[in-house]
C-alpha cells in the first residue's frame, strides 16, 4: 500500500512520493535547549519517531532533528543562573536525548546544532540580499515578506490576521511590520559572530533553513513539527528557503501534530501546569507515556490526564500479558511481520488508534489459541508490531515486576506469594485468601496456573 500523509500545504491527505526513488529526507524541528522538555514537546518526538520507523521499512531514510542552541530564552536562562550559555545548552541537550530515549524515541540520523552552522546561515542571508529578498537596516538583516508572493500559503490565513495573532516586533528600521529578522546585532555580553553586517547572531527561522539545506539538500521530502509552528516559524522557513533557491520547493510534505492540553486546559507557565518529561519518567514508565501520546491520531488534539495514563497502562498490561510465558525463537522473530491491518493503519496517515486496535486483535488471537506453534507465531508478530511502534520493548516479567514508589516491591510480592503457597499446602485457605486480598488491595493481581502463580500490577 502507498503511504498516505496529510500535507498541511495542500490541506488534504495525499499519496507520499519521495523526490528521489528509494530515498527519503525528513526534518523535524527540535527543542530550544534552555530547560527540560515538557510533555507537549514530547508529542512530535514520539509521533514522528513512529513515522521514521515506518519509512525505514520502505526507504533509505535520512532523518534530521535539530537543536536550537542560540536564542534569547537561552540568554535569559544564562543570566538568571549565572552559568555560561554553553554549559546550559549542553546540559539540556543531554537531558532531552535521555528523556526522549526513556520514551523509546530512537536517535535521528543527524542532530545539527544551530551554533555549528553560523557560516551556512550567513551564506543563505547573503544570497537572499543579493536576490532582493532581504535588506540590511541598522545592523539587522530582515526578510522582505512582500518580495515573496506565496507568503501565507502554508498557514492559509490572511497576512493581516496572521500578524495580529503573532508576536511581531514593530521597529522603525523595518520596511513593513511583518518583515522578520534574519540577523540581529549582539551586545558584548551576548553570544555573537562576525558577519558582513557586524557582530551578531541569527534569527530563529533562518537556523532551520540553513541546517536543512546543509544536511538534506535544497528540497526535503518531509518537514514535521507541532501545529504551533505553522506560523510564523514554518511559514518563514518556507519563504526564505524558496526565495534563496529561486523558487524550488523547500518541503514536499508538511506534517503537523495537534496540540496537547492538560485536563482540558492549555499548558502554560502562568497557569503552573507545565509537565516536564524529566519529572514524569520518575513516576510513570516511559512506555506508558509513549502509548498515551499515541492514543489519539497525531493531527487531533490530545488531552493529558490521569485517565489517559491509566488507560495506557492497562493497555500495556494486556499486551504484555498476552506474550507473557510464550517463548519466541530468534528464527521466529526474524521471520515475523506486523499484521497487514496494523501496517495499513500506519500507512494511512499514521493512524495509531486504528493500529492499536489491530494490535489488540492480535493479542486476543494469541490469548485464545492453545497450539504452541501458533502461539509462538502470534507472539512473534506482536513483538514485530511492538518494534514498529516502539512498544513491548521489555521482558514481560520485568514489566509486571516494575516497582513504583509507594507500592509493594517485587521481592515483597514474591514473599507474600510464597507465604500464600505454603498456606495452601497446609490447607490454611483462610490465610491464603487473606494474602490474595492483601495483594489485590495493594494493586497486585495474582493468577494461579499449571506452572505456578503469576502476578501483575492491577
Amino acid at each position: 500500500m502507498t503511504i498516505q500523509l496529510h500535507d498541511t500545504l495542500r490541506g488534504s491527505k495525499v499519496p507520499f512520493e519521495p523526490l528521489n526513488e528509494g530515498r527519503v529526507t525528513m526534518y523535524l524541528c527540535g527543542p530550544t535547549v534552555y530547560n527540560y522538555a515538557h510533555i507537549g514537546n514530547a508529542r512530535p518526538a514520539v509521533v514522528f519517531d513512529v513515522l521514521a520507523r515506518l519509512l525505514r521499512r520502505h526507504y533509505d531514510l535520512t532523518f534530521a532533528r535539530n537543536f536550537t542552541d542560540v536564542d534569547d530564552k537561552i540568554n535569559a536562562a544564562a543570566i538568571e543562573s549565572g552559568k555560561p550559555i554553553g554549559e546550559i545548552t549542553e546540559r539540556f541537550k543531554r537531558a532531552y536525548n535521555e528523556d526522549m530515549g526513556a520514551l523509546g524515541v530512537l536517535p535521528p540520523d543527524i542532530e545539527p546544532c544551530a551554533t555549528d552552522h553560523i557560516g551556512e546561515m550567513i551564506s543563505m542571508i547573503s544570497a537572499l540580499i543579493e536576490k532582493g529578498h532581504a535588506y540590511e537596516a541598522e545592523g539587522h538583516v530582515l526578510f522582505d515578506v512582500d518580495s515573496n508572493p506565496d507568503y501565507g500559503t502554508l498557514s492559509k490565513r490572511d497576512l493581516r490576521e496572521m500578524i495580529a495573532g503573532a508576536r511581531i516586533e514593530v521597529a522603525p528600521y523595518k520596511k513593513a511590520a511583518h518583515d522578520f529578522v534574519l540577523w540581529k546585532p549582539s551586545t558584548p555580553e551576548l553570544p555573537g559572530w562576525d558577519s558582513p553586517w557586524g557582530r551578531g547572531r541569527p534569527g530563529w527561522h533562518i537556523e532551520c533553513s540553513a541546517m536543512a539545506e546543509k544536511h538534506l539538500g535544497n528540497t526535503i521530502d518531509i518537514h514535521a513539527g507541532g501545529q504551533d509552528l505553522v506560523f510564523p516559524h514554518h511559514e518563514n522557513e518556507m519563504a526564505q528557503s524558496t526565495s534563496a533557491h529561486d523558487g524550488q520547493a523547500f518541503a514536499r510534505y508538511w506534517l503537523h501534530n495537534g496540540f496537547l492540553s492538560l485536563d482540558h486546559e492549555k499548558m502554560s507557565k502562568s497557569l503552573g501546569n507545565v509537565l516536564l518529561v524529566h519529572d514524569l519518567i520518575k513516576q510513570i514508565p516511559g512506555e506508558v507515556i509513549r502509548l498515551a501520546l499515541l492514543s489519539a491520531h497525531y493531527r487531533q488534539p490530545l488531552d493529558w490526564s490521569d485517565e489517559t495514563i491509566e488507560s495506557a497502562s492497562r493497555m500495556l498490561d494486556r499486551l504484555y500479558g498476552a506474550i507473557r510465558g510464550v517463548t519466541v525463537s530468534d528464527a521466529a522473530l526474524r521471520a515475523a511481520e506486523p499484521p497487514a491491518g496494523l501496517l495499513a493503519a500506519l500507512e494511512d496517515d499514521l493512524n495509531t488508534p486504528k493500529a492499536m486496535a489491530e494490535f489488540f486483535s492480535l493479542a486476543r488471537s494469541l490469548n485464545k489459541t492453545t497450539d504452541a506453534a501458533t502461539r509462538e507465531q502470534l507472539a512473534a508478530a506482536m513483538l514485530a508490531s511492538g518494534q514498529l511502534m516502539g512498544l513491548l520493548q521489555q521482558d514481560p516479567e520485568d514489566w509486571f515486576a516494575g516497582d513504583v514508589e509507594g507500592e509493594l516491591g517485587s521481592e515483597e510480592i514474591e514473599a507474600l506469594i510464597e507465604k500464600r503457597r505454603a498456606a495452601k499446602a497446609d490447607k490454611d485457605f483462610t490465610t491464603a485468601d487473606a494474602i490474595r486480598d492483601q495483594l489485590l488491595a495493594a494493586g497486585v493481581r495474582i493468577e494461579d496456573g499449571p506452572d505456578g502463580t503469576s502476578w501483575r500490577r492491577a
